[in-house]
């Protein structure tokens, strides 16, 4: 999909979806005085379910015809993602089966449950699990609701880009997670044109930087990835997926961080604002912090895409 086609599909998706998901926040934050940098915290945290995954579910359900609606709907999770269809799902009086990886988060896999999902458990990497789910869609006639390989749901996205225009008149710089895209084509395919201006930076755990190492070698790449706090961008890429081509055409840039770096922008997170995130969104921020000489007296954004952690994995953090 162009990234001209997919505008279109933001504009649908913020009409379709806006009854249906809350608007959050735009918080400045004291983190970027120290730094010299206007820094604004985008709160995707609190979303419905606590990521910004609802926006790409609502945005894709509802645009299924009655027919479709019938039989529920498959997707592919390692949390937040099935989480957002399950939720989105019951608030449209659907059916909503979720498949998992092995290493799914399993206080993600039981907000799930909660949530009213059915939980199917498969292989133990999230494009195993993805490819197994597609395939059992496909057999039974079922919708399958991807986690970023859907138009619809990267418009989803892309709705956040249209609330930071109405909340800053401009920024120099966006960060943003990185795993299989979604959030990053669909924002960036709205700033794009917004804020033609802004450096539109993709951040990853080194330790799965797939779509990072993809874009640098021109193909979708299978590659392994080590464990992660960030376990919201882990994992491999669907081959063909249609974010590759407006990631590598909206990015600016790309940085990886370790998992200290990780944890550290966790920490700073909490002790700072009192906000408990996932791993997904310390990357975000150890992206900025990384380079924050570099912003220094600019604007900048920082997408905090999500706060599901489990407490086990947040004590070990701080």
């Amino acid at each position: 999909m162009t990234v001209a086609g997919l505008r279109v599909e933001v504009e649908r998706a913020e009409d379709r979806i806006r009854p249906w998901i809350v608007t959050t926040p735009l918080e400045a934050s004291p983190i970027g005085g120290a730094l010299a940098t206007r820094l604004h915290l985008k709160l995707e945290n609190q979303q419905h379910t606590g990521s910004f995954k609802a926006r790409g579910a609502f945005n894709r359900l509802l645009a299924l015809g009655a027919d479709a609606r019938a039989g529920g709907v498959i997707a592919a999770s390692t949390g937040n993602h099935g989480a957002a269809v399950a939720y989105a799902a019951g608030k449209l009086g659907l059916q909503a089966r979720i498949v998992v990886s092995e290493d799914a988060d399993a206080g993600k896999v039981a907000a799930i449950k909660t949530l009213g999902g059915a939980v199917e458990v498969h292989g133990r990497d999230s494009a195993v699990a993805e490819g197994y789910a597609r395939r059992l869609a496909g057999a039974e006639g079922v919708p399958y609701v991807s986690p970023y390989n859907d138009p619809l749901v990267v418009a989803g996205q892309g709705t956040i880009g249209v609330e930071l225009e109405r909340q800053l008149p401009r920024a120099d710089a966006v960060f943003i997670a990185l795993g299989g895209g979604g959030l990053l084509a669909g924002v960036g395919t709205w700033l794009r044109t917004v804020w033609p201006g802004a450096a539109l930076i993709g951040c990853s755990p080194a330790n799965s930087a797939v779509m990072i190492e993809s874009i640098r070698r021109g193909e979708i790449l299978d590659l392994p990835s080590l464990p992660t706090l960030s376990d919201g961008t882990a994992g491999g890429i669907e081959p063909g997926a249609i974010t590759f081509g407006p990631c590598r055409e909206l990015a600016t840039d790309f940085v990886t961080v370790t998992e200290e770096e990780i944890r550290h922008a966790m920490r700073m997170l909490f002790e700072t604002h009192r906000m408990v995130v996932e791993g997904a969104a310390g990357v975000a921020l150890a992206g900025y912090l990384s380079q924050a000489e570099r912003w220094r007296d600019r604007t900048v954004v920082i997408v905090v895409c999500g706060g599901n952690v489990s407490p086990a994995v947040f004590r070990s953090v701080r």
